[in-house]
């Protein structure tokens, strides 16, 4: 199983803070079935203002960790974009995006408040050949009323939505958990992923979930995050 959103990359973002927490979370997460990662950090313009360069040398000091602990995945990296104002401007300048493979690229909202310009900036990245997946849309709260057709909406926007697998669970909330396991039996979801940040993360997974109990979801609801595989 490949896991394309996680914060894995250490001391970049709001994920793993240093080699050795990685490592741990990788480890974790193959004993769970996953045996490829593309590593995607925030790039958020008030928090995480990462760039290609801070989010390659992140990788780099990651990858020598790995050959230190006599580790050999298969691994990549991308982002996941918050759809804020620095990345309309990069939309707007033709800016290269870090995409997770072919045009597929990872985007995010606010969990605060609703975005007012989702047909506008999703008509721009298909202009420019971007094919954007959503990031857990089952943690949007204002999108929970009338959520089948607000979900729907965005699917005939061009998005593809991915599901956070702790979402299955009461790990962000019975709200949470309820929308998602809601759209999970409507089909609504093209991938699943971890979007782990932290050794609690890899707990509550080893609570919930087990390498068989995985592997029978992606097999039942049919994840295409293989597809993104190099």
């Amino acid at each position: 199983m490949l896991d394309f959103h996680n914060h894995i990359i250490p001391a970049i973002d709001d994920g793993s803070t240093d080699s050795e927490t990685s490592i741990a979370l990788i480890t974790g997460l193959q004993q769970l079935g996953f045996t490829d990662f593309i590593f995607t950090p925030h790039i958020i313009s008030d928090t995480h203002p990462n760039t290609k360069e801070t989010i390659e040398n992140g990788f780099d000091v990651l990858n020598v960790a790995l050959k230190n602990d006599n580790m050999k995945i298969s691994s990549s990296f991308a982002a996941e974009y918050m759809m804020d104002d620095m990345f309309h401007q990069k939309l707007r300048n033709k800016e290269p995006l870090l995409k997770l493979r072919n045009d597929k690229i990872l985007v995010e909202f606010s969990y605060i408040q609703r975005p007012d310009y989702v047909e506008h900036i999703s008509f721009d990245m298909q202009i420019q050949g971007y094919e954007p997946i959503l990031a857990h849309p089952e943690r949007y709260i204002y999108y929970h009323n009338n959520w089948e057709s607000n979900y729907s909406h965005l699917k005939d926007l061009g998005f593809e939505l991915q599901l956070n697998l702790l979402s299955l669970t009461p790990y962000y909330g019975k709200e949470v958990q309820k929308i998602a396991q809601k759209m999970l039996k409507a089909g609504m979801f093209d991938f699943a992923c971890t979007d782990i940040h932290h050794l609690r993360h890899l707990e509550a997974f080893n609570n919930f979930f087990t390498k068989k109990s995985l592997a029978e979801l992606f097999d039942q609801n049919h994840f295409r995050n293989n597809e993104l595989q190099a």
